[in-house]
C-alpha cells in the first residue's frame, strides 16, 4: 500500500485470482507495486482447481490405463482391471493440492493482499468486496470464464459440465460428449482410456475445427481406432435425463442412450453482475473489449485472460497479467500477440500448434508453401507406438508462419515451434540446428529440413 492515510488504496486492485490475476499480482509485487487481489473462491482459479491441472492428471491416469490394457504391444503381460474412483480423485486432488499450497506460499511471500469475497466494479478506480471499498490507481479485471451450457439443457446427476465431471461419484459405462472442441476431445480421451463407451457429438463437420484440417483427420482416425464413436455435423435437439440414464436426441439420426452426458460446448466470460457495464466498460457478448495494451474503454481499467476476446488459454492469461503489471510500472513491454501463443489439445493423440494454418496464411495474402513430415519416420515415435505428423507452413522462400503437430508427446515440442514462428525463423535456419537422437524433437528438425528442400529421412 502506498497511501499512508488510507489502508484501502493500492497501485493495483485485481478482480480475480486465476491465471491472469495472480500472475499480474506476483509480477506487480516484484516491481514493488502495492496489490489487492480479490477472489471469491481459491487463488489459482479454474485452471488449477477445475481445468488444466485436474483434467491433465486424469488424462495421465487414462494413458496409464490404456498402456496397461495394451501391454502386449510392448512385450508385457499387463491388463487394465478397472477404475478405483476414490483413488483416482485422490491422485488428482494430491496434484492440485500440492500446486495450490505452493501458489499460496508464493502469493503470501510476495506481499500481495488477498481479499476474500465477491468483488464488484463500482467505478474506474473502485472495487467493492462485501461492503469494503478498495481503491486502485489501476483496476485489473481478471474474472475468467465458466462452462457454457446449451439452451434448454438442464444440469443434474446425469448431465454435467467439466466442473461437475471432475467430481464424479460413479464411473459411467456409456458417455455422450456434446462438443468436439478442445474440452470435448480431452474428456472423450479420458473416459475412453478409463474403459467407458464414448460418443462425441459435434455440430461442425469435423472435430477440433479451429485446427489445421489434417490434424482433425488424424485425431478422428485415432479415435475410431480407439473405439470412440463420432457424430459430426450433428445438432442436439434435446437431452432427457432420468434416474437410470440419459438420452441425447439429435435433429437428424438415432438418439444416443448413455449413463452420462458431458456438455463441453466451450466457455463463456464470467462478467455478469460484476458492475462492468454499469461502470462504463465496453462489452461484446459478455467479453470485455480492449486495445492491444489491454486497456478497456474506461481509463485506468485493464482486462486480462478469458475476459478478453481471443484464445482462452491459461498461459495467455499468465502473459496478459505479466504484461499489465509491467506496463503499469512503466516498463513498456511488447503487447501479447495471440498469433504466437502455442495451443495444445491434450487428447490421445495430442495436437499442438502455433501460428497460421495454410488457409489462414493464404487468406492473409501470403504466398504459402506447406510440408508435412510423418512421425512414422521418427524412431522415438515408433518406440512410443504413436502415429501423426508435423506440418510446417511457410512463406515461399521466407519465414515459418505456422507449425501444426499431432501425435503422442507433441505438446513438448511446441516450445521450439513457438520460437520458430515468434522469431520468424526460416526453415533453412532451423535445419542447421542439431536435434538429439532419438527424440521426437528430431521430427521437428526433419520437418524443417523438408521445408528447406533438403530432407534426410523423408522423400522430397
Amino acid at each position: 500500500m502506498t497511501d499512508s492515510d488510507s489502508t484501502d488504496t493500492y497501485d493495483l486492485v485485481i478482480l480475480g485470482a486465476g491465471s491472469g490475476g495472480y500472475a499480474c499480482a506476483l509480477r506487480a509485487r516484484q516491481l514493488e507495486l502495492s496489490v489487492a487481489l480479490v477472489e471469491e473462491d481459491k487463488v489459482g482459479g479454474t485452471c488449477l482447481h477445475r481445468g488444466c491441472i485436474p483434467t491433465k492428471a486424469w488424462l495421465h491416469s487414462a494413458e496409464v490405463a490404456e498402456a496397461a490394457a495394451h501391454g502386449a504391444t510392448f512385450g508385457l503381460r499387463t491388463s487394465f482391471e478397472g477404475v478405483d474412483l476414490e483413488a483416482l480423485h485422490g491422485y488428482k486432488d494430491k496434484v492440485v493440492g500440492q500446486l495450490y499450497k505452493g501458489l499460496q506460499g508464493l502469493v503470501k511471500q510476495s506481499g500481495a493482499e488477498v481479499v476474500p469475497g465477491r468483488g464488484r466494479l463500482v467505478d474506474a478506480s473502485t472495487v467493492e468486496v462485501d461492503g469494503r471499498r478498495l481503491t486502485g490507481r489501476t483496476v485489473v479485471l481478471a474474472t475468467g470464464s465458466h462452462p457454457r451450457v446449451l439452451p434448454g439443457i438442464e444440469l443434474g446427476p446425469r448431465v454435467m459440465t467439466s466442473d461437475q465431471a471432475l467430481r464424479l461419484e460413479e464411473m459411467p459405462e456409456r458417455v455422450a460428449v456434446l462438443g468436439g472442441g478442445v474440452i470435448g476431445v480431452e474428456f472423450a480421451s479420458i473416459f475412453a482410456g478409463l474403459g467407458c463407451e464414448v460418443t462425441v457429438v459435434e455440430a461442425l463437420d469435423r472435430l477440433v475445427a479451429a485446427e489445421e484440417p489434417s490434424m482433425s483427420k488424424a485425431l478422428e482416425r485415432a479415435f475410431r481406432k480407439r473405439g470412440i464413436a463420432m457424430r459430426t455435423g450433428a445438432r442436439v435437439s434435446g437431452v432427457e435425463a432420468e434416474d437410470a440414464g440419459a438420452t441425447v436426441r439429435l435433429e437428424e439420426g438415432d438418439p444416443i442412450e448413455v449413463d452420462l452426458v458431458l456438455v463441453a460446448v466451450g466457455r463463456g466470460p464470467s462478467s455478469e453482475g460484476l458492475g462492468y457495464e454499469e461502470a462504463g466498460v465496453a462489452m461484446e457478448r459478455g467479453l470485455v473489449t480492449t486495445d492491444e495494451r489491454l486497456r478497456t474503454s474506461v481509463d485506468g481499467v485493464r482486462a486480462v485472460g478469458d475476459l478478453v476476446p481471443g484464445l482462452q488459454l491459461a498461459h495467455r492469461g499468465f502473459a496478459h497479467g505479466i504484461f499489465v503489471a509491467e506496463d503499469v510500472a512503466g516498463l513498456e513491454p511488447a503487447p501479447v500477440r495471440d498469433a504466437v501463443i502455442p495451443r495444445v489439445t491434450y487428447s490421445d493423440p495430442e495436437i499442438a500448434s502455433v501460428g497460421l494454418t495454410a488457409e489462414q496464411a493464404g487468406a492473409a495474402g501470403h504466398d504459402v508453401e506447406t510440408v508435412s513430415y510423418p512421425l512414422g519416420g521418427n524412431g522415438r515415435s515408433l518406440i512410443k507406438a504413436t502415429t501423426g505428423s508435423i506440418t510446417i507452413v511457410r512463406e515461399k522462400d521466407g519465414a515459418v508462419l505456422g507449425v501444426h503437430m499431432v501425435g503422442a508427446g507433441v505438446s513438448e515440442l511446441v516450445g521450439e515451434a513457438q520460437l520458430m514462428v515468434g522469431w520468424e525463423a526460416h526453415p533453412e535456419e532451423v535445419a542447421s540446428l542439431v536435434h538429439a537422437h532419438p527424440t521426437q524433437g528430431e521430427a521437428l528438425g526433419e520437418a524443417a529440413m523438408l521445408a528447406a528442400g533438403r530432407p534426410l529421412h523423408a522423400h522430397a
